[in-house]
């Protein structure tokens, strides 16, 4: 029999055994030299995928912010408090409308139902109440935040009048929620608030029979403002509020002083727990106090509405005193709507001024610009006054210029005469404090705003019977 070669397969590498070269005669030894075998490596862990809750978290904020950025003066949290608010709000009126029967015949027993036969109904009313009320004020205060630390600049215009926006349409909420009681305090606060649209030239008449549902206040205009209030203006609110913080975040977030050239770069701090724990800080702190002051203090309810029995004075309600306080100085028509829309203009214009250079992200832009805000605030809270109370006994202006008609006499020179105080106040700043154009803005915007608390203070505290000057005591 023929011997056979015999071969060996091993590790994949061929090998001629010893027996096959003896038969073939071939002496040569070949070496067994396995094939190496390359090591595969430990399959990585499956990366952890965030919760809910960071996922909500990665969407509102990125996953690193500078650290510069968490002290609380740079925002003292006012636009989380208000977002806070606004679902409190969303949580309490959605209790509240278990009880609440929208029809004047009901309304008003419903709340006494509410607040004296319902577990904790008093409480929860007084919550939705200060929450409503509180939140105009944390608006109001992240708008004077925004503007006097420089967010309102270019990238972030757009950002600054939807702002404005967003104001409007949470005093419009709290304003249709008023009416809701159907006492005397909120049916008369609405019936004035709502008179004021007829001063607008040529459509005034048209959108207070819109709102009203009619010319006066009654069942049409409950239906109108509760279905106002409970979905179609929270709707907007909450589409507007998501709109307007992917806009903060696509401008980078909160606006930063300026670095020195050559300075360090500025550290980054992963957001979560930095800055969520110091916002959940804050939410636990506004809920507290939110909390404590509904348990001491009741919301306000009167009588039952009187269509018949009007209070002396009747007012609106105390944010829109400012604007019936102008009606006291000015014509109707210059005080509802000529001077609101000039200053909402110059609100919305800010942006787009031509400054000269890029704001220093601190507050008030620098030193000068603080002193000259400062300044502008005092000659407010002098002139106001002043301008008030010689208007009430000395400035007649039909009187002092009875050749005019009064919409000239009683509208026109006031309101130039104050758009002459005003820039008095800018050349004043300019001229003396040696302000650059942004901080002359800045008294500007100040002395604008105190000069409209004033007014309001007036308002609320110191106009008695027939809506003449008294003192509140």
């Amino acid at each position: 029999m023929g011997a056979k070669k015999g071969r060996v397969r091993t590790g994949g590498a061929k090998i001629e055994s010893p027996a096959a070269n003896a038969a073939t005669g071939d002496s040569t030894t070949v070496a067994l030299t396995p094939e190496p075998v390359t090591p595969v490596p430990p399959a990585a862990p499956p990366e952890k995928k965030p919760s809910g809750f960071g996922m909500l978290v990665l969407h509102l904020h990125p996953k690193m912010v500078p650290e510069e950025a968490l002290a609380l003066p740079r925002t003292f949290g006012l636009g989380g408090m208000a977002l806070l608010l606004l679902l409190v709000l969303v949580c309490t009126g959605a209790l509240l409308l278990f009880v609440y029967d929208p029809s004047p015949e009901k309304a008003y027993a419903s709340i006494l139902n509410l607040e004296g036969h319902v577990p904790f109904g008093a409480f929860v009313r007084a919550v939705h109440h200060w929450a409503a009320n509180g939140l105009i004020v944390v608006a109001f205060l992240h708008l004077l935040r925004v503007f006097f630390t420089g967010g309102f600049r270019a990238p972030r215009g757009f950002n600054w009048v939807l702002g404005l926006i967003m104001l409007f349409l949470v005093t419009a909420s709290n304003f249709t929620g008023y009416l809701l009681p159907w006492d005397q305090l909120s049916f008369w606060a609405v019936t004035i608030g709502t008179g004021m649209l007829a001063y607008v030239p040529l459509v005034g008449e048209a959108l207070q029979n819109a709102l009203r549902g009619g010319s006066e206040v009654g069942a049409k205009t409950l239906s109108v403002f509760f279905v106002l209030h409970i979905a179609i203006l929270p709707i907007l609110a909450f589409l507007l509020a998501a709109f307007h913080f992917w806009l903060v975040r696509k401008a980078g977030g909160v606006l930063l002083p300026a670095q020195v050239e050559g300075a360090p770069r500025r550290t980054l701090v992963p957001a979560r727990p930095n800055l969520v724990l110091r916002e959940g800080t804050v939410a636990l702190v506004l809920l507290a106090v939110l909390l404590l002051f509904a348990a001491l203090v009741p919301a306000p309810l009167q009588e039952q509405a009187n269509p018949g029995m009007s209070p002396n004075p009747a007012k609106a309600p105390w944010y829109f005193m400012g604007v019936q306080e102008l009606l006291v100085h000015l014509h109707p028509s210059f005080a509802v709507f000529v001077v609101p829309l000039l200053v909402l203009a110059f609100f919305a214009s800010l942006p787009y001024f031509k400054y000269g250079e890029p704001h220093s992200g601190r507050w008030f832009h620098s030193e000068t610009g603080e002193r000259a805000a400062l300044r502008a605030t005092v000659a407010a809270l002098v002139v106001t006054p002043a301008y008030v109370v010689a208007s009430e006994y000395v400035l007649r202006w039909p009187k002092l210029l009875p050749f005019l008609p009064q919409p000239v006499s009683n509208g026109l020179v006031p309101t130039l005469l104050w758009i002459g105080i005003v820039a008095g106040v800018y050349w004043l700043a300019a001229r003396f404090f040696k302000a650059s154009r942004i901080e002359a803005v800045q008294a500007v915007f100040a002395f604008m705003i105190v000069a409209f608390l004033v007014l309001t203070a007036t308002g609320i505290f110191f106009r008695g019977e027939s809506m003449h000057l008294s003192w509140p005591w």
